[in-house]
């Protein structure tokens, strides 16, 4: 899946939608981290994209936040 994929899929999420997503990502990159430590990890880049992704979720559950509160406030 091409990274706009990745975009449009996380922006059509609802708020609690995302934290959930985030904590998933953040559960399976603690298993690669651990997996790393002990073993090798099949495919390496995959914590990169992990870390990536998860970076992606947060900012977007930022935005969403502020939008709310910028409607509260007008």
């Amino acid at each position: 899946m091409k990274r706009n994929d990745h975009l449009k899929t996380f922006r059509a999420m609802s708020i609690g939608d995302l934290d959930k997503e985030v904590l998933a990502r953040k559960q399976k990159l603690m298993e690669l981290r651990i997996q790393g430590a002990v073993s090798t990890v099949p495919n390496p880049s995959q914590i990169n994209t992990l870390r990536k992704e998860v970076a992606q979720l947060l900012t977007l559950a930022t935005e969403k936040r502020g939008e709310g509160l910028q409607k509260k406030v007008k």
